[in-house]
């Protein structure tokens, strides 16, 4: 007589391994396009805050405010006089050098200058373009930056001074901020 013997086949272990590798490879995926998104979703934020922050900067120096349209890559140079406010300074500035250590400031921030890792910016937007458009009191900024993965351009519908900011690919992203400054 034969005794029966009870266990899993080594076919039955090889099948469920195939079945766990696949679940495990759907999730690697899932985690690298969580990634992408959230490094997507950064990137739109800052964009924002840069944005914002310009405006700020305009608002508080309203005789300049056309002044301060243009295209900005984060090209120029440092301003001769630096015109940060801070307790205690004694560092005075016309509103034409505001203006200047402003646009300085705001093209370092955007381009990352703030955080460095072993000297090589880290923070910031990748390849920022930056336009400002002024009409009496209405400003545009529009921000374009390059995206990590091809999608669309994300000006292709919008106005033609937003369309001349930055390179037209399919990895461009943009943010339009149109304000009021009274």
């Amino acid at each position: 007589m034969q005794a029966k013997v009870k266990g899993f086949s080594l076919i039955e272990v090889m099948v469920s391994l195939v079945i766990l590798v696949i679940g495990l490879i759907g999730i690697f995926n899932l985690h690298i396009v969580a990634k992408r998104g959230s490094f997507e979703s950064f990137q739109q934020t800052q964009a924002s805050y840069y944005a914002n922050d310009i405006v700020n900067r305009m608002r508080m120096n309203r005789p300049e405010i056309v002044n301060y349209a243009g295209t900005y890559t984060g090209a120029s140079a440092a301003p001769s006089k630096a015109c940060d406010v801070a307790i205690g300074g004694n560092s005075i500035c016309s509103r034409i050098e505001t203006r200047l250590w402003d646009l300085y400031q705001w093209q370092q921030l955007f381009l990352g200058d703030n955080e460095k890792v072993a000297g090589d910016r880290v923070g910031g937007l990748d390849s920022a373009t930056a336009c400002i458009n002024v009409s009496g009191m209405n400003v545009t900024v529009v921000l374009t930056w390059r995206g990590i993965s091809a999608s669309s351009d994300g000006l292709s519908d919008a106005s033609s001074f937003a369309k001349g900011c930055g390179t037209s690919s399919d990895r461009r992203r943009a943010l339009i901020i149109n304000t009021a400054i009274m």
